[in-house]
């Protein structure tokens, strides 16, 4: 039997426990407010958006330089940096744990790319694994390795409150046309037990004759509250759907010292709770109820069980997202 937290830990988990436990109370009840906060606060963001001039794109390709899963000879990470390259420029979307793990330096030296080829750097949330680490998650600032090169005049959007050293920083606050005619969802917001209130970005874009692509960091505020938000952006039909979507629902990406980390830290839910079968399956009905062409799913916070599911039972053609594949959408 394999377990969420190793069987090292219980004695000390157990010792700790008059300490734990009003601990796990009293953010429980943070928690508990803040999910009600945050239905109120995603309803009326959805409520007041307003659509946006997305120009059709003749094309959207889509370069993982971090995810979990990879081709032959790239390094994997659980964390995400995608390039995206449209007829209209180019945008780098997250940057995995940036200096504190080798892949991304690895896998852009593996293709050719340096940070100078982005015309903007584009952060889904202020998550370690998306904006370049634990110390940057720390101090709020955006870290980038600097075997990437020295960007010029990067232009850096973020979902919430922090620093890019790297060039100039934007903070979104609605949805917003970014570059490479790319848009912003504008920030989302999540409670997560362990996280805390957290906001999140995804990207939207069009393409001709086909419709709205929908690309996710994670997808903490549900793909639902993403999927509503993005049909108030436009009256196109959703031709794709990509991205992180969590579901560690049988098993974690990431292990560390005995734990599974995203079962315990990722799923938004209080550590006594799991996701459930069930949590899939309302998430899976969603996405086919919109019918997207394509699913290109994040292996990085997302179990093979749950990939599974979703390959069987969506409607859509679904792909598994590799760092070093190239995708033409």
């Amino acid at each position: 039997m394999s377990y969420r937290i190793s069987p090292v830990w219980w004695p000390i988990i157990g010792l700790s426990s008059p300490l734990l436990a009003p601990m796990l109370l009293i953010r429980n009840r943070r928690f508990r407010k803040h999910c009600s906060q945050t239905g109120e606060v995603n309803r009326d963001r959805i409520a007041h958006a307003q659509m946006l001039p997305l120009p059709e794109l003749d094309f959207l390709d889509l370069l993982p330089l971090v995810e979990f899963k990879t081709e032959p000879d790239f390094l994997g990470a659980a964390g995400v940096s995608y390039l995206f390259t449209t007829s209209r420029g180019s945008l780098l979307f997250d940057v995995g744990y940036g200096p504190e793990d080798p892949s991304l330096v690895q896998n852009a030296q593996k293709v050719g790319f340096s940070i100078d080829q982005a015309d903007a750097l584009v952060i889904s949330h202020l998550h370690p694994d998306h904006m370049g680490g634990i110390k940057a998650y720390r101090q709020k600032r955006i870290h980038l390795p600097p075997e990437l090169g020295a960007p010029r005049a990067l232009r850096c959007f973020l979902p919430d409150k922090a620093h890019c050293p790297h060039g100039s920083t934007e903070i979104v606050q609605k949805p917003q046309m970014l570059t490479a005619g790319i848009a912003s969802t504008g920030p989302l917001a999540r409670s997560l037990f362990i996280m805390g209130w957290t906001e999140e970005q995804a990207l939207v874009a069009r393409l001709k004759g086909k419709g709205l692509v929908i690309f996710t960091g994670c997808g903490h505020p549900t793909i639902e509250i993403i999927i509503d938000m993005a049909k108030r952006l436009s009256s196109e039909p959703i031709y794709a759907i990509g991205g992180g979507l969590h579901f560690p629902v049988t098993d974690s990406p990431l292990h560390k010292g005995g734990l599974k980390v995203q079962m315990i830290l990722g799923t938004g839910k209080p550590p006594w709770q799991k996701i459930s079968a069930e949590d899939l399956s309302r998430t899976i009905a969603t996405i086919n109820d919109v019918n997207p062409r394509h699913v290109f799913l994040s292996a990085h916070d997302t179990c093979d069980h749950a990939l599974s599911r979703f390959a069987d039972e969506l409607n859509s053609e679904v792909s598994i997202l590799r760092a070093g594949a190239k995708y033409r959408l």
